[in-house]
């Protein structure tokens, strides 16, 4: 599988995938919805990658601007290939192993974009007591965002304190982009 950074200064430059572990990268066109409704909003910006696999979203973030970008994953192959694939692109950026809601619970920092795209069961679910509605928003900046990508039948319906942006289909995923209201 060819995965290439979209745009920005790595624009074009192809990823590293890691072998031996299911991941789902984000496809062209997602990226492409996300980060065009982002806009020139993405600079200077600090990012979270959850459940990171490749890096290629917060990759996206930096070429596009972002100040830095913290990856976390817990499979070992995938910190590599996140590490392989910053030095390719001349990014640094901090790669943590370890468990993305555990993570959440101990990590200080305030980001205004947090990426998450965690493995997900095939079938149909509501996903409003998901922890991720509960975890992230003390790790977010004010006007933070919160990208989730999930099963095509999953569903949010009242994901208080949350607000939808807006959702994109692609395939078996759909793509949320969340932010606190008030």
């Amino acid at each position: 599988m060819a995965l290439r950074v979209i745009s920005g200064t790595a624009g074009g430059l192809l990823l590293e995938v890691p072998r031996g572990v299911e991941i789902r990268p984000a496809l062209g066109r997602v990226k492409g919805a996300i980060f065009s409704s982002l806009g020139e909003w993405i600079v200077d910006k600090r990012v979270l990658d959850l459940y990171a696999g490749t890096g290629s979203l917060g990759i996206e973030a930096l070429s596009r601007g972002a100040r830095e970008a913290t990856f976390v994953d817990l499979a070992n192959s995938c910190c590599r290939a996140i590490r392989h694939n910053l030095l390719k692109t001349g990014f640094t950026g901090q790669v943590i192993e370890a468990d993305a809601l555990r993570f959440l619970l101990r990590d200080q920092h305030q980001y205004d974009i947090v990426f998450a795209s965690p493995p997900y069961e095939k079938k149909a679910l509501i996903l409003d007591q998901h922890p991720l509605l509960s975890s992230v928003p003390p790790r977010l900046a004010p006007h933070g965002l919160l990208i989730w990508e999930f099963f095509r039948r999953n569903q949010l319906e009242h994901p208080a304190p949350w607000r939808v942006r807006w959702q994109r289909r692609a395939g078996e995923t759909i793509v949320v982009m969340l932010e606190l209201e008030g």
